[in-house]
């Protein structure tokens, strides 16, 4: 690798069933994600894109190729190894907020602080979520803009090199969407990680470093943006 490439995979490969009932996911899927780009991970439903997230998240195995993230070969570490590089490189968000609905907004995000060495202060990153005024109230006293918000920031308070995010906008209206890139962009801009974003919503790719393609499985589209337009300023 070198000095600014952060995420680098070879070959990989995934299948779910065997014999008749074999299912191909994914088949020699290749790419290289430089650090701090934001990457934008594009494909039709069944296509490889949260099973790419999973394999590179250590949530599954993969059956071939290598994964290298940060330097480190993530396809060779034990089940302790892998627990302590999700703990310590990664920050997820998902479609679904997945907050606790008896904590408040903070304690939501303290959750995971206490799993990192060098957690981001609490304050700031509160306030540069638009979330300070917030940090009282319990997930149903806000919006699903700021349930989102909170789970972006139950990610990022560890302080994570790689910031993986499957369908982040899913659930969300038009505005509510563009306001999460919009603080996408802040988190990128502002703390330096690396995101990939899985995304039906082929709109998104214009915010991006990085523009990667799945269908059945094989990656078809691997370019660097070159017009990288603002977030505020897409439509779809």
């Amino acid at each position: 690798m070198n000095g600014n490439e952060y995420l680098v995979v070879n070959n990989l490969c995934k299948h779910y069933g065997e014999g008749d009932a074999r299912i191909t996911v994914l088949q020699g899927f290749e790419t290289t994600i430089n650090r701090g780009e934001i990457c934008v991970l594009l494909g039709p439903s069944g296509s490889g894109k949260s099973t790419f997230l999973n394999l590179v998240g250590g949530l599954e195995p993969a059956d071939e190729g290598n994964i290298v993230v940060n330097g480190v070969d993530i396809t060779t570490l034990n089940d302790h190894d892998l627990v302590e590089y999700r703990r310590r490189e990664l920050g997820f968000v998902f479609q679904f907020y997945n907050l606790v609905p008896d904590l408040t907004v903070q304690e939501n995000i303290e959750v995971t602080q206490v799993l990192s060495r060098n957690p981001l202060p609490m304050e700031p990153l509160l306030k540069s979520l638009g979330l300070w005024e917030h940090r009282r109230k319990f997930p149903n006293q806000i919006s699903g803009g700021q349930q989102q918000r909170c789970a972006i920031g139950r990610a990022l308070v560890k302080a994570p090199g790689l910031l993986l995010c499957d369908e982040p906008t899913g659930a969300l209206d038009y505005n509510t969407s563009k306001e999460i890139l919009e603080l996408f962009e802040q988190v990128n801009r502002e703390y330096g990680c690396t995101i990939v974003i899985v995304t039906h919503n082929d709109a998104i790719k214009h915010m991006s470093h990085r523009i990667l393609r799945l269908h059945d499985g094989r990656l078809i589209e691997d370019r660097v943006n070159d017009a990288i337009m603002p977030a505020r300023e897409l439509a779809w």
